[in-house]
């Protein structure tokens, strides 16, 4: 009896399964290890810290036990003086938080250093130790958001969307922790209007800080990814496939306040790009609205109508206004005035 030929489609999709599951485990064994490193390191501070209690010992213990471990374990890194004080600190910043030890077993020591060093309230530390694991933030990263008091903008603009409705129930959360509030496109450099082309373009040129700031998972497809329906062509301002998601992630970008159309624009973008450009083992289309300014009730109701999975937010192109500076600016709605009128005398030259 003849072999029966191999199906090229059958094929891909059993060697794509046995690739994830590879992948998984490797990513599993990864969590694992990195687990029982932070762990390890509170034990370690643990037995420094009740030694130097019960035995009145001070400073010079440190010191010693570096030397000690580095003999008996060379070539193994971590027994410096300086991080057996960080597991020291650790131990003491974390005894009595079960629920920040947790997530801090969660993430790589590195990034658990930078947070005890930086951040100081509770509310403050579980937030960064929760994004830096769900967004894989690297050192610098986290750094960076750091600095640019991501924690703030997360309490001052909650996240907007209908995820709830549209999409399956394994996919709201991972949906919802890829989404921000707002987006710091500070990077950019801008100190004067410009139209939604050219800050496109400019988020194009600086697209390694962009991806960073959207957060983990995001690979760049293109800009104005081109759509068809008939004789017409459409333009998406930004495609991104997420891969943490599996689904495409439209975003288009808005220079002045959140308008009603806005949505019903990006509602159409979804249902093409599900029909057109989604492959098969893919999960919904997911667009993102970034404009200058949004009323949140306004959002609210204009989502509810929509039957695809949308995301409004804000983004912010310098830090916040001085307070002595307050009201001499001009507005946003001001400026986006500004911009047409720079637009159209351009189109008349």
């Amino acid at each position: 009896m003849p072999k029966k030929l191999i199906d090229k489609r059958t094929y891909t999709l059993l060697y794509k399964e046995i690739k994830q599951a590879i992948q998984q485990a490797r990513l599993n064994a990864a969590y694992t290890l990195n687990k029982e490193q932070v762990l390890l390191n509170f034990t370690i501070g643990r037995c420094i810290v009740e030694k130097q209690i019960t035995e009145e010992w001070g400073k010079s213990i440190v010191e010693k036990l570096a030397i000690d471990l580095q003999n008996e374990f060379e070539g193994v890194a971590g027994f410096s003086p300086q991080n057996l004080w960080f597991m020291r600190q650790f131990f003491l910043e974390y005894e009595n938080e079960a629920i920040l030890l947790r997530l801090a077993s969660l993430i790589p020591w590195g990034q658990n250093i930078v947070i005890i060093s930086k951040i100081k309230k509770k509310d403050e530390r579980k937030y960064y130790l929760k994004a830096t694991s769900q967004m894989g933030w690297s050192r610098n990263v986290l750094l960076n958001q750091i600095k640019a008091n991501a924690f703030i903008r997360h309490k001052q603009f909650p996240k907007q969307h209908n995820f709830k409705k549209t999409l399956p129930t394994h996919l709201q959360v991972q949906a919802d922790e890829m989404l921000k509030g707002t987006y710091d496109f500070g990077f950019l450099g801008v100190n004067r209007p410009m139209h939604e082309r050219q800050l496109e373009n400019r988020l194009i040129e600086k697209l390694k800080y962009f991806i960073l700031e959207l957060g983990y998972g995001f690979s760049y497809i293109g800009s104005q990814h081109r759509l068809e329906l008939g004789r017409k062509e459409y333009f998406v301002d930004l495609l991104f496939f997420h891969r943490k998601l599996r689904c495409l992630v439209a975003i288009d970008l808005k220079i002045a306040s959140f308008e009603p159309e806005f949505a019903g624009k990006m509602n159409f973008y979804l249902n093409l790009l599900d029909d057109m450009v989604r492959m098969p083992d893919e999960n919904p289309s997911i667009g993102i609205i970034l404009c200058a300014e949004k009323n949140s009730v306004e959002v609210d109701y204009v989502l509810k109508g929509i039957e695809k999975p949308i995301a409004v937010a804000e983004y912010q192109l310098k830090k916040s206004i001085p307070k002595a500076l307050k009201g001499q600016l001009p507005s946003v709605k001001e400026l986006t005035e500004l911009i047409m009128r720079e637009i159209k005398n351009d189109r008349k030259i």
